[in-house]
């Protein structure tokens, strides 16, 4: 089963690389807040850090200043988002194992049932993926032509009707929570249906 065998590794890496980038987020917060002399060791060494982690502290740092709060506290703000980011692709990646571990013991066993529920629970997990990068991607501008444009198209048929009954409130689509919960409690109804 790659659930009991590659998972524990898999996690184990992404959870290495989120302290590695909460360690250079801490410095940089640290750092910003401490104001070095810019021609000192500390300075250079605060003005490496700035540059190796601008490109994921800048939207929030956009976001900050859009609505008048202090810049520098857009670090701390990046390192919950990577947080979150980092939990549910955890989540993400144990559904993933799970599904093939499914799907591979209903090929086993030869049983369409398990392997009609597994590909039906893999299909509304990828909605749940596709969501969520939808409201994370809602923080930046994007175009039809890109990837988010790809996953807005593809989300809007279940997305908008929410929408309709329950508006955003300013960045923060409620509706998309609701369709979440849904597609959970249809994911439990699939495995109890399929799998058993």
């Amino acid at each position: 089963m790659l659930s009991l065998t590659v998972y524990p590794i898999v996690f184990l890496v992404i959870w290495l690389i989120f302290a590695a980038i909460a360690l250079l987020l801490i410095l940089r917060l640290v750092l910003t807040w401490a104001d070095p002399n810019p021609f000192g060791k500390v300075g250079k060494f605060a003005f490496w850090i700035r540059r190796r982690t601008e490109k994921w502290v800048y939207p929030a740092a956009r976001l900050l200043a859009m609505y008048g709060v202090n810049t520098r506290f857009a670090p701390f703000i990046t390192l919950l988002v990577a947080l979150v980011l980092c939990y549910f692709l955890t989540q993400v990646t144990a559904n993933t194992f799970f599904v093939i571990d499914g799907l591979l013991a209903g090929i086993a066993r030869g049983s369409a049932s398990i392997i009609i529920g597994f590909v039906l629970y893999g299909i509304l997990s990828l909605l749940v993926l596709l969501i969520f990068i939808r409201f994370i991607a809602a923080w930046f501008v994007f175009s039809r032509a890109t990837f988010l444009g790809f996953v807005r198209r593809v989300t809007d048929p279940i997305l908008v009707p929410f929408q309709r009954l329950i508006p955003p409130v300013g960045m923060f689509d409620l509706s998309a929570m609701i369709v979440l919960l849904i597609i959970w409690v249809l994911q439990s109804i699939v495995l109890n249906v399929f799998v058993r």
